[in-house]
């Protein structure tokens, strides 16, 4: 049997991106680093929901946030794109295995 893919963040990152608000977030980060309000603006949720679901992308370490006079900008955390990255492509990785494995039993039978 494979090993576990081991990304100690993955879980969470998981559990952040599993809801769709979050989701359509991280999308809007892609552009760049934005305020909350620029964010909230095209969501159908008020600013302290999107605020709410920030803190969660940041806690899971796909968000980062930099203060700018009185305005905090979120924009996507690289290291934490990349670390559910890693723990995506070992998880295909194993699937790919585990299917030229029982590709391989079936060719001997």
């Amino acid at each position: 049997m494979a090993d576990q893919p081991s990304t100690p963040a993955a879980p969470h990152v998981i559990e952040a991106l599993a809801d769709p608000t979050r989701r359509a977030i991280v999308e809007a980060l892609r552009a760049g680093p934005q305020p909350v309000c620029v964010i909230a603006g095209g969501l159908p949720v008020s600013r302290p929901a999107v605020s709410q679901h920030l803190k969660v992308l940041t806690d899971a370490g796909l968000a980062r946030v930099t203060p700018r006079g009185n305005r905090r900008y979120y924009e996507l955390a690289p290291e934490g794109v990349d670390s559910l990255r890693r723990y995506l492509d070992q998880l295909w990785d194993d699937a790919l295995a585990a299917f030229a494995r029982a590709a391989h039993r079936k060719s001997k039978e």
